[in-house]
């Protein structure tokens, strides 16, 4: 998902919205899930030297990506639809100033988890399947997935805002699935948030995702295994918190009370007596559709004197 704060941020990709031709060809991708170069030109009956000059600008505004995909002579190049959502805010931002960050999945600093589970970098599994004890190995760090299907995960965000200043806004996003034995697109998981122990919500995860290789999976994983999720935002600000824009809690920023000296600690967990117990899968920047970790942006403005 792209999140668009102000409009002059979201130029590039109105202009690249700002042709039917571009937009045909986003709609044949959504329709056709990746096609070549060739394939595109002949859909949309065009050169391709004329179709080159708009897939460059749908890829350079992110909107669609280059990806490996299997044929009879091995792998070949084509384009798919990168973003599944584009978020624009229409309300002008109360400040400017903020720090950014990236956790990676492996970073949690608490867990309590539960089988199916499993922890593993861009080369290898961390272990083995099902062995909890893996989930405390030093090379955990290093991981880009993480799954289980029942407990928690928590991450301390580093807080490095100015001194004399208060948090006013926090944006968290992350790829995400549910966890299936094996892969199932209809396997809801209610996944909820917590951020210092105080309670932000429940969205509810719609599956566990291996139609499809994702774009960034690596080779050596399993194809009925977990291969893409969905990026998903979390916000909370003054007004309440959100995931992709809708409101899930009245809790804000200013009930959490948090500054420059506050200790920030988020928590992603599936409850023992959820409605739907289907377990969650974390994606870093070498799995799945994303090329990124678990970002993270605080506003701050100045504290009251």
């Amino acid at each position: 998902m792209i999140h668009i704060n102000t409009l002059n941020d979201g130029l590039d990709i109105f202009k690249a919205l700002g042709s039917e031709v571009r937009l045909q060809i986003l709609n044949i991708l959504l329709e056709n899930g990746h096609m070549n170069m060739n394939q595109l030109a002949s859909q949309l009956n065009i050169s391709n030297g004329a179709l080159t000059g708009h897939i460059k600008k749908l890829e350079a505004c992110g909107l669609i990506t280059l990806c490996n995909v299997p044929s009879s002579h091995g792998n070949e190049k084509a384009y798919t639809v990168k973003q599944d959502k584009l978020l624009v805010d229409f309300e002008r931002p109360e400040e400017l100033n903020t720090f950014s960050t990236q956790i990676r999945v492996g970073q949690f600093t608490s867990h309590e988890v539960y089988p199916t589970c499993g922890i593993a970098t861009s080369k290898s599994l961390i272990g083995e399947l099902d062995d909890l004890r893996y989930f405390d190995h030093p090379d955990r760090f290093q991981a880009d997935i993480v799954w289980f299907t029942k407990g928690y995960v928590e991450y301390t965000v580093p807080n490095l805002i100015p001194h004399n200043n208060r948090i006013s806004q926090i944006s968290i996003s992350m790829e995400v699935s549910s966890e299936a034995p094996g892969v199932n697109e209809d396997w809801p998981s209610d996944i909820s948030f917590y951020l210092n122990d105080t309670y932000l919500g429940m969205w509810t995860l719609p599956g566990d995702f291996g139609d499809v290789r994702g774009l960034l999976t690596p080779d050596w994983w399993l194809p009925n295994w977990n291969q893409y999720g969905l990026l998903k935002l979390l916000v909370i600000n003054r007004k309440g918190t959100f995931i992709d824009g809708l409101k899930i809690s009245d809790v804000t920023t200013g009930s959490l009370n948090l500054d420059y000296s506050s200790t920030i600690r988020f928590r992603m967990a599936v409850e023992e007596n959820a409605k739907h117990v289907g377990g969650l899968t974390l994606f870093g920047k070498t799995f799945g559709n994303y090329d990124q970790d678990i970002n993270v942006s605080i506003n701050y403005v100045p504290m009251n004197p």
